[in-house]
């Protein structure tokens, strides 16, 4: 029997790394946006957590997104593996200075496992104070807060200087990880020319910039009025 295209063919799986990047994407954005809130206003931010709670759409888009990255992640190391595997030992005469090569697109599988490390941490600080307890039918998280009490829980976290360090290292290799991955995600895609590329650059480059850039000043605000 035949294997499926998606599976059998590099571009399949370029493919399905896209689609599942795209979806990754829309998600980093919608939470970026939704954390900026907590800057302007905690009672906006924890009614925004109160409609994410333990509602069957905030359990469906989790489900989902919990996929997404599942198929991100494998389909991101059976690739690497796969081009290594092919490229041999041809691959130990590709140099830092390899012209038209980024860092990033170098280190994509590193990047990926670190951005992977910080999804956990991140999970173990708010999902699992949140969402989690409401599913368990609790009515207060281990800190001895409501589990919608989302802007308590942003202080909280951040008042420490070694979840800011954890953070920024982590939104440091989202933004590398993004900027090829936004770019790459459109060529994969078959808008690959000339014309196009360098534009999909600069746009994935604003993108993740202004993203990634939302995540760490909720970061360093809170810090900062942490000292005060």
């Amino acid at each position: 029997m035949k294997s499926p295209f998606i599976v059998s063919s590099s571009v399949g799986r370029k493919f399905v790394m896209s689609i599942s990047g795209a979806f990754l994407v829309l998600f980093v954005t919608f939470h970026a946006v939704m954390n900026g809130v907590a800057l302007i206003s905690a009672e906006a931010y924890n009614w925004v957590c109160a409609v994410l709670g333990a509602n069957w759409y905030a359990i469906a888009a989790t489900l989902v997104l919990a996929g997404g990255v599942l198929v991100h992640v494998g389909y991101g190391v059976w690739l690497t593996m796969q081009n290594r595997k092919a490229r041999g030992s041809v691959r130990y005469a590709v140099t830092e200075n390899s012209p038209g090569v980024s860092w990033s697109s170098k280190n994509m599988l590193v990047l990926g496992l670190v951005v992977l490390l910080g999804l956990v941490v991140h999970l173990t600080h708010f999902w699992a104070q949140m969402q989690l307890v409401e599913l368990m039918g609790g009515h207060e998280n281990a800190l001895g807060l409501d589990p919608a009490d989302g802007a308590s829980l942003i202080a909280f976290v951040f008042s420490k200087w070694y979840n800011v360090l954890i953070y920024l290292v982590w939104f440091g290799a989202m933004w590398f990880h993004l900027t090829h991955g936004i770019w790459s995600m459109f060529q994969s895609s078959g808008l690959n020319n000339q014309k196009w590329l360098p534009r999909l650059k600069c746009v994935g480059n604003v993108w993740a910039t202004l993203a990634i850039g939302l995540f760490a000043l909720v970061v360093v605000v809170f810090f900062i009025k942490s000292l005060l």
